[in-house]
């Protein structure tokens, strides 16, 4: 066993936080250094990953965080690409601490610049071909690393009726939604997206939500073991987020607020089932923006009521960040719903 390997065990090992009375939630403190530790460990056995090798990875967030705390103690040289308009000073600074070198690109509309990242790390590749992409996205250890929280999900509730997540790469509800289904196939499994996320059929556009959603389209997204897709804005999030920790005493990001949310919304619908729920940020990296009161005020339409309830709809169009839709996914591929949607349109 590794010299780290408990520490960062208990560091991506979440806290189990009972919403509701039907309602349980995995409240992680670092929920990416899951699949970053099984990628790595994988890579490290097979030999694909040499002593001192060099790392590079395209991020937003916690993934890097993740890696950087991993390079730094097993002596790997870490390069993450990300763009300006997700990388806050503070967070930057943090990860360059740890010795991460971050290239920030630019991001004029506001979108991720995910094509732009993907260039500059083939680039990097490119020159170093022996360096090492951990690829979130679309390695199947990201996925399989949450055959864990599957178990511990099962150790905490028993039967399980709903899972709900947040889908950003893929990772964490498709692999946990795939074990769980091995063990309850009337396991219905909800995805919580964003407005202007491709993800699920929407337009690419400027997302103010963020930990979430994507702009390209990951491999490890599985869009037929999803039942019901919830398009969350940012400011329903948000005042989620701040519930959580007023009735809760649990300070967790705004992409965790999105996931309860939708997980307590269930619960109401459907009083019998027994729902688990996915939150995989903290709050202490929103505490000058999505807690700050400075900060929201400079939000347009802040002041406006979010939505405490989803609207049902039919098609798939982006909405204002008050907005909170739904829309029935029915286990689909991507691009059968999208040619029904075309058709119907």
């Amino acid at each position: 066993m590794r010299f780290d390997a408990d520490y960062f065990e208990a560091l991506e090992t979440p806290r189990m936080a009972r919403l509701a009375e039907n309602v349980v939630a995995a409240a992680f403190p670092l929920m990416k250094l899951m699949p970053a530790r099984f990628i790595l460990d994988r890579a490290e056995a097979s030999g694909e990953i040499k002593r001192n090798a060099h790392i590079v990875e395209t991020t937003s967030g916690t993934f890097g965080m993740a890696v950087a705390l991993l390079a730094a103690a097993r002596g790997y040289r870490l390069t993450l690409v990300t763009a300006s308009s997700l990388m806050d000073p503070k967070y930057q600074a943090r990860l360059q601490r740890l010795g991460a070198e971050v290239i920030a690109l630019d991001d004029p509309r506001g979108d991720g610049n995910q094509t732009g990242r993907l260039d500059n790390l083939g680039s990097i590749l490119h020159r170093e071909p022996e360096a090492f992409w951990t690829r979130q996205y679309d390695s199947d250890g990201n996925w399989l690393a949450y055959a864990r929280l599957a178990d511990l999900f099962v150790r905490a509730m028993g039967q399980i009726d709903c899972l709900v997540g947040c889908i950003g790469t893929g990772g964490s509800l498709c692999g946990t939604g795939t074990f769980l289904r091995r063990v309850f196939p009337h396991l219905r499994i909800i995805g919580v997206d964003t407005h202007r996320s491709i993800l699920f059929g929407q337009p690419l556009g400027k997302r103010v939500l963020r930990g979430l959603g994507n702009s390209v389209l990951p491999r490890n997204v599985r869009h037929e073991l999803i039942d019901e897709i919830h398009w969350v804005g940012a400011y329903p999030a948000f005042h989620a987020a701040h519930r959580l920790f007023r009735q809760h005493g649990i300070f967790m990001g705004p992409t965790s607020g999105a996931a309860a949310l939708v997980g307590q919304w269930v619960s109401k619908t459907s009083p019998d089932a027994r729902i688990a729920v996915i939150m995989p940020d903290e709050g202490h990296r929103h505490a000058d923006t999505v807690y700050s009161d400075i900060w929201l005020s400079t939000l347009p339409g802040w002041r406006t009521p979010a939505s405490t309830t989803p609207t049902k709809i039919s098609r798939i169009e982006p909405r204002s960040e008050t907005a909170w839709t739904r829309f029935e996914w029915r286990r689909r591929r991507l691009e059968d719903v999208m040619r029904l949607q075309s058709t119907e349109g």
